[in-house]
């Protein structure tokens, strides 16, 4: 039986619409199955409605108002309300709002779109492959890439390496590309000619090595891995700039530069996975830039549209695409929805309102270094073992004992606990085991982050509480 919904009157028309939020509850749970979630859980606690966004906010159907502190899923990097972005939407859906891109045709927003991604990506990336999502664009770099060393005349290149505990989608390729256990245990996963080395988490795996030093042994896994399998084995090595999903992991700045060296040396290709990195996350256009790494792939998504509509692909190198192109034959992959007109222009107005703005020199010069400054004081809070930023990333590892070192039992997910406060005292702080991550909108601004710090103040203090009357501390 269908439960009856009042959406209350559209948000234009009320200044303060009146939702249902038990009915939609009741319809959420009936009908609607969400992303990665225990349903049975979710029915009975009900779910969160969210009904409006403007800036860095967003608001509940009971009213609430919550600084978004995860930028909807690490994307609304203009903040919400942006009419310019629904304007080039509703122009674009009245002129064309769909056409594909098979059969020798194009549209203009696909053609200009790939035009400004080659001008402000690396000068070594001059083609666009466009898809849907992230992970679309994560299972286009595993056809492409084998592709590629095809028509090397190297059909045996086919191992792609990737690490523990990093997200590169949610498809049968990209779950497979990242190195999550809870997922690879459900669908038979990874498929075959993916592996995994260990993460660059120093301080989870750095005992007793400085940084610099970790970083060099946790890239060193790389070179140990293609030496184990034979380097005329390996085709390629993918990672993010800063793994997102898995708690923001930083990796120390000896990292990248060694494990662009044993990409060179052994010769496979690197893959930059952007989808959370680019478009101004870390400071720069993509995260690579950051690293000083030199990508042959990067995927792409989220921010390129900063959310409002689905959008993602994969930029293609010089030496890839020439390889690509060059052969005179088909290269059969490609989806409905590759070059979606009203998805491109939006997109197309998304980079246009984050240069007039400047907001990637922003997120480098000022409001990144501010966040980084505020956020790491955190680390004298009792409860906070280690507090680290890059960009508008940062993370906080939630500890049981700071001297000597030691960590909560798994089992108890003080990071759960940690989080409903945040939801309480009205923001959104996202939990991965014991680190509560952030990932605001480039937006932010400097009275904002001091609101946002508050907020965290005062909800790990309530954590602190709540650890300390179940007996755990």
């Amino acid at each position: 039986m269908h439960a009856k919904i009042d959406q209350g009157p559209p948000a234009a028309l009320a200044s303060t619409p009146q939702y249902d939020t038990r009915a939609l509850q009741a319809a959420d749970s009936a009908h609607y199955l969400h992303p990665q979630t225990d349903h049975q859980a979710l029915a009975a606690q009900g779910s969160r409605i969210i009904v409006r966004g403007d800036g860095i906010y967003i608001w509940d159907s009971d009213g609430h108002r919550i600084l978004d502190a995860m930028s909807g899923l690490w994307c609304v990097n203009v903040g919400y309300g942006r009419r310019e972005l629904a304007d080039a939407a509703y122009r674009q859906l009245i002129a064309l709002p769909f056409y594909n891109s098979f059969f020798n045709t194009s549209n203009v927003p696909a053609i200009t779109l790939a035009a400004t991604l080659a001008r402000i990506s690396p000068p070594q990336f001059g083609h666009v492959f466009f898809a849907g999502s992230g992970s679309e664009g994560n299972d286009t770099i595993v056809r492409m890439v084998r592709r590629y060393w095809d028509l090397q005349g190297q059909p045996q290149r086919k191992v792609i390496i990737s690490r523990r505990n990093a997200y590169h989608g949610s498809t049968m390729a990209g779950a497979s590309l990242g190195g999550m256990d809870a997922m690879h245990a459900q669908g038979d996963l990874p498929i075959p000619n993916i592996t995994h080395i260990e993460q660059p988490y120093h301080f989870e795996n750095g005992a007793g090595l400085s940084p610099d030093e970790y970083g060099v042994q946790a890239a060193r896994r790389l070179e140990e891995r293609i030496l184990e399998l034979g380097a005329d084995r390996v085709a390629a090595f993918i990672g993010e700039p800063v793994q997102g999903a898995g708690g923001v992991i930083i990796a120390p700045a000896t990292y990248w530069p060694e494990i662009q060296r044993i990409c060179d040396r052994h010769g496979i290709l690197l893959v930059s996975d952007e989808v959370i990195c680019g478009f101004g996350r870390l400071g720069h256009w993509f995260g690579c830039e950051r690293m000083g790494t030199r990508p042959d792939l990067i995927t792409f998504a989220k921010g390129v549209t900063s959310g409002y509509i689905p959008l993602g692909g994969v930029l293609v190198g010089e030496r890839v695409a020439k390889a690509l192109i060059e052969r005179g034959e088909e290269f059969t992959h490609g989806f409905t929805y590759t070059g979606h007109p009203v998805a491109c222009a939006v997109a197309n107005e998304n980079i246009a309102i984050m240069e007039r703005e400047g907001l990637v020199e922003r997120v480098r010069e000022d409001i990144g270094p501010y966040l980084k400054q505020h956020f790491e004081a955190l680390q004298e809070h009792p409860l906070v073992g280690q507090a680290e930023a890059c960009g508008l990333m940062a993370a906080l590892v939630l500890v049981r004992n700071k001297r000597p070192l030691e960590r909560f039992a798994e089992d108890l997910k003080v990071g759960m606990v940690c989080r409903g406060h945040m939801f309480e005292q009205g923001v959104v702080m996202r939990a991965v085991g014991d680190r509560m991550i952030i990932a605001p909108p480039l937006v932010i601004t400097h009275g904002q982050i001091d609101e946002m710090i508050a907020l965290i103040r005062r909800s790990l203090d309530l954590t602190l509480r709540d650890v300390k009357q179940r007996g755990w501390i």
